[in-house]
């Protein structure tokens, strides 16, 4: 085996983190807490005059394992974050206006016979049977009851087949880490950063001024700003991937309500003429929001839809955010690496802007540099979070493409669109034979795509010829015991909001 050439430096000891937020101090959490115990200096720099993003509420089953690392107690989460439980995320009016469906955080009914059971719905429906294939999935059923309860521990439960999410504060969910952060000596500094000084022969980023005077130099600089990328963008030019020939919604307005009826444990996604809302149930609120393409629909008519569609009064006035969909070139360039809204950004319609901050934290925790920052490290890192930004993108432009509107320009333009070869070949291995090709890095596993193309009816020609050695009487009496089996696992799951005071969880939940 050939030695590597690459020269290897000292260990990082300065880290500066540029930016606060979500981002911010996630990023001092997992450090402070991998770091632990090493002659490590951790400084975060924010200022509390410019203010975050605050979008993003709902998360991933992810972000579980990513507290539970942290040792975070999930009963002390949800108290501090007014957070709310979340089994998936249900979408309205996007195949056709009066379709719904929701994408849970779990599989269709179990594998059988070595073939996962949407092969064997497909048979059945060919055969006549009009059951839905959500009532073969206990997160679904029991989501539409605003029912939840923890996943059983006995792997043959139906209760066991599901993961679940947090519907939180994101500003809460930040100072809840800030205050972990610090307790581990990450050191906090206000102030606004107006100056970023190179080293004159490496490119490198020796320090940074504040408004005040004060200089921070470091070993390694996260970039947290948000999409102004101060270091990433501003510094070392890292250049921007424009997506919006795919994903053109460049706006988004955003108002919080009071609570009105059950307490859903799913996000919700409504299909409008010229973008989507959103609605996110908390504890002691709803996010609510109207993510939209300016081309197609004016600021002013925008916002007029999203607060004619509020289903409770408004709490403050609406906010608007603007964006573009895209990622950088390079996430990690020189001694910088970008994190969060500085690295990217993709619509949250599938809940991803947490995620993506929590890929690039996992990575860099996994290709941890020296000073001698390492090219193959820095070009593996790149590579595989331009994978993770992909994959995302592509199962977002799915849902708009997977449509049969076409009542308005936006959904029109969709229509007519020219896709990325890398979900061109995904939907053809679909309608061929009902084949959902898998990724080596990709967020979502084959029963999310399952969710959204059968959601929004992109129904295959065909399905896996295995499922024909069963015969139709036993095939018919298996999808019944499973559909009664969910049915009584449903009927015997508490209510959400009851199950949220019984745990201990709550904050501010009315009794």
């Amino acid at each position: 085996m050939r030695a590597s050439c690459v020269m290897r430096g000292s260990p990082i000891e300065r880290i500066c983190i540029v930016g606060g937020g979500t981002a911010g101090w996630m990023t001092a959490a997992a450090l402070s807490n991998r770091l632990k115990g090493l002659p490590v200096a951790i400084r975060l720099i924010e200022s509390s005059e410019i203010g975050t993003v605050g979008v993003g509420e709902a998360t991933l089953p992810h972000i579980r394992a990513f507290n539970t690392t942290l040792g975070i107690s999930e009963p002390e989460l949800m108290r501090a974050t007014q957070a709310t439980f979340k089994l998936g995320i249900e979408f309205r009016d996007w195949g056709r206006i009066g379709d719904r469906y929701i994408h849970p955080f779990g599989d269709f009914g179990p594998v059988v016979d070595g073939v996962p059971f949407y092969h064997h719905w497909l048979r059945l429906r060919a055969l006549g049977d009009t059951t839905r294939l959500d009532d073969y999935s206990y997160p679904v059923v029991a989501a539409e009851q605003n029912r939840f309860r923890h996943p059983s521990t006995d792997i043959g439960a139906v209760e066991s087949t599901f993961g679940y999410a947090y519907q939180f504060d994101a500003s809460l969910y930040a100072a809840f880490l800030r205050r972990y952060a610090e307790a581990l000596g990450v050191e906090r500094l206000e102030g606004k950063v107006v100056e970023t000084a190179l080293h004159p022969q490496s490119g490198h980023v020796e320090r940074v001024t504040l408004a005040d005077g004060r200089t921070i130099a470091a070993d390694l600089f996260v970039d947290c700003s948000g999409f102004r990328g101060l270091l990433i963008e501003g510094a070392l030019a890292s250049g921007y991937d424009d997506w919006r020939r795919w994903l053109p919604c460049n706006r988004a307005v955003a108002v919080p309500t009071g609570s009105a009826g059950p307490l859903g444990p799913y996000t919700r996604a409504t299909a409008r003429t010229a973008g989507w809302q959103w609605r996110i149930p908390l504890q002691h609120r709803v996010g609510n929001g109207h993510v939209y393409c300016s081309d197609f629909i004016s600021d002013e008519d925008a916002t007029r839809q999203l607060v004619e569609n509020l289903d409770a009064p408004m709490q403050a006035e609406p906010r608007q955010l603007r964006f573009t969909t895209g990622r950088r070139r390079d996430f990690w360039k020189k001694n910088v690496v970008a994190i969060g809204l500085a690295g990217g950004f993709l619509e949250p319609l599938e809940s991803t802007s947490i995620h993506l901050i929590q890929d690039g934290i996992t990575e860099l925790l996994a290709l941890f540099p020296d000073t001698g920052f390492d090219p193959v490290e820095i070009g593996e890192y790149n590579r595989r979070m331009s994978l993770h930004y992909e994959r995302v993108r592509d199962f977002l432009l799915l849902h708009y493409v997977a449509t049969q509107r076409d009542d308005s320009e936006m959904w029109r333009h969709f229509r007519a669109l020219t896709l990325p070869d890398s979900l061109a070949e995904k939907i053809e291995a679909w309608t061929t034979r009902a084949y959902v090709v898998p990724y080596e890095f990709g967020l979502f596993l084959p029963p999310s795509w399952v969710a959204v193309m059968m959601g929004q009816n992109l129904m295959p020609r065909g399905h896996d010829p295995r499922v024909g050695r069963t015969d139709d009487t036993a095939l018919r009496t298996r999808a019944q015991a499973i559909r009664s089996g969910v049915t009584r696992a449903v009927a015997g799951t508490p209510d959400h909001a009851d199950y949220i005071r019984r745990s201990a969880a709550a904050a501010s939940l009315a009794a």
